[in-house]
């Protein structure tokens, strides 16, 4: 089983929970420093999330929301031999690095405005109906690489639940964010009782609404 990751916060009652000071600010204000607005990468959205989940888990707790987009960024730029180690800790290029995906300024705000649709349609039918009762996998058993990224909270594996209903087809963040294509499977809303997640300690009647990969679930034998 994979070691839970730092950003993985959900039922891990021992841990403080830190707001930053961002985070009090008016919710209305989407960028509160200059620089955040250009913390925005380059990537598909599994990837950097998935490098954002990566960074050590004090540099997780200690940052702010794009202090944490900055530094996946970065990670990710360094790997893909984009820019160089030196060139982050100096501030400074060493080189001129052509895109050809590069996106120009003034197009930038429709861009990021059109969003990025991830509903595929594929021949593949629902293998859930709902109603059915079924079981999330362990996280171990829903990774496509050793240690990789998962859509699925470590508080909600291996237990039980009920489909609720099927969304279609989505891009398998599992496999797009290692850049293994989209892969895409149906996409399920199920229902966890709070009992089945926390016990004794549960309100009677509550539950929690996830949306799972159909990967992440196996009928309840």
């Amino acid at each position: 089983m994979s070691q839970q990751k730092p950003h993985d916060m959900g039922g891990m009652p021992d841990d403080t929970i830190i707001i930053s000071a961002e985070s009090r600010e008016d919710e209305e204000q989407v960028f509160h420093q200059p620089w955040h607005a250009r913390a925005l990468g380059k990537w598909n959205l599994d990837a950097s999330r998935f490098a954002r989940e990566c960074l050590p888990a004090d540099d997780y707790k200690q940052f702010s929301y794009y202090e944490k987009w900055l530094a996946g960024v970065c990670n990710l730029l360094v790997t893909h031999k984009l820019i160089s180690r030196d060139e982050v800790a100096a501030g400074t290029a060493e080189r001129a690095t052509p895109h050809d995906r590069m996106l120009k300024p003034e197009i930038v705000s429709a861009v990021l405005a059109s969003g990025g649709p991830v509903r595929r349609d594929i021949a593949q039918k629902p293998k859930f109906e709902a109603g059915t009762a079924v079981r999330t996998k362990q996280i171990s058993d829903t990774l496509l690489v050793p240690d990789g990224h998962t859509r699925l909270p470590a508080y909600a594996a291996g237990k039980q639940a009920v489909i609720r209903a099927c969304h279609g087809a989505h891009i398998l963040p599992n496999a797009h964010a290692h850049f293994r294509g989209e892969a895409p499977e149906p996409l399920y809303q199920i229902a966890i009782s709070a009992a089945e997640l926390w016990g004794e300690n549960a309100v009677a009647g509550d539950e929690v609404i996830l949306d799972c990969w159909e990967s992440y679930l196996e009928a309840v034998r």
